[in-house]
């Protein structure tokens, strides 16, 4: 196929610069995954009569679970034989050889984060288990995580990041700042497959009220098993995947799916739970 029918992308992954700093689309991108999230979740705390002090540091536990296991799953999964020999980088923006440089945190890993997530929301349930139900808690986060991953991805898109294997499909991108080859956009794809999926379980929970922990279960099921899938046209992230009959991301997604389809199964035979005690 001529390559004019395919699309050429190449914005610039900045707003603006100033040479002392950037303001980068990726970053305003990441922050209205958060922005969206929280208006939503604010809404549906209204609606349960909770108090909005819990949402605020439910937002501050999953804000640096998020951020703390994304980057610590991209340097352990994707890169450990660069950072196992640059531990600080891990920890620090900078890169401190061949000279030091200010880098920002780059690289941070979706499965990393939702395990982060996890985490985080262990932590705060054990400071305020007695207020609010924890299964109902992830229902919510349910909703609205696969809208933030949304942005997210089409941040990568603007970063003309994680892209996908060569094609000759005619909605191909040439990614310019890669390397001109005719692509599968898969920050699209995902972002797309994301935003549908947020549909769907948005609907789910208005039109059929289920027991706490079926919205998470269905939450971890389409999200993983779409990016098991869309793992198959999306260029390795690392090189040690070459030869992987399944790559690192669809490794990690698979627990996440299996996770999702015990709690849905666990949830059919239990009784229903109480929603939380006044605060």
């Amino acid at each position: 196929m001529h390559i004019f029918a395919y699309i050429t992308w190449n914005p610039s992954p900045d707003i603006f610069d100033l040479g002392f700093y950037a303001l980068r689309w990726y970053s305003v991108l990441f922050l209205c995954g958060f922005v969206l999230s929280f208006i939503i979740l604010k809404e549906r705390f209204k609606k349960e009569h909770l108090n909005p002090y819990l949402l605020e540091k439910l937002t501050i536990y999953v804000v640096l679970g998020t951020l703390v296991g994304a980057r610590l799953g991209h340097c352990l999964f994707y890169d450990w034989d660069y950072y196992s020999k640059h531990i600080a980088e891990i920890f620090l923006p900078f890169q401190f050889s061949p000279k030091l440089k200010i880098t920002g945190y780059q690289g941070l890993a979706s499965h990393g984060g939702g395990i982060g997530i996890f985490v985080a929301l262990f932590l705060y349930n054990q400071r305020y288990k007695k207020y609010v139900n924890l299964l109902w808690i992830m229902d919510q986060l349910a909703l609205v995580v696969p809208l933030a991953g949304c942005c997210i991805r089409l941040g990568n898109l603007l970063n003309s990041e994680i892209i996908g294997k060569a094609t000759d499909v005619s909605w191909a991108f040439i990614f310019v700042q890669d390397d001109g080859i005719p692509r599968h956009p898969a920050q699209l794809y995902e972002a797309l497959s994301y935003l549908s999926i947020f549909i769907i379980l948005n609907l789910l929970a208005h039109y059929r009220p289920s027991k706490k922990g079926f919205l998470l279960g269905m939450f971890l099921i389409l999200i993983f098993s779409a990016r098991f899938l869309l793992e198959f046209v999306k260029a390795d992230q690392s090189d040690f995947e070459a030869n992987m009959a399944l790559n690192m991301g669809q490794l990690l997604s698979i627990p996440f799916v299996l996770a999702g389809l015990v709690l849905i199964i666990i949830k059919r035979s239990k009784p229903h739970e109480p929603l939380t005690q006044s605060y």
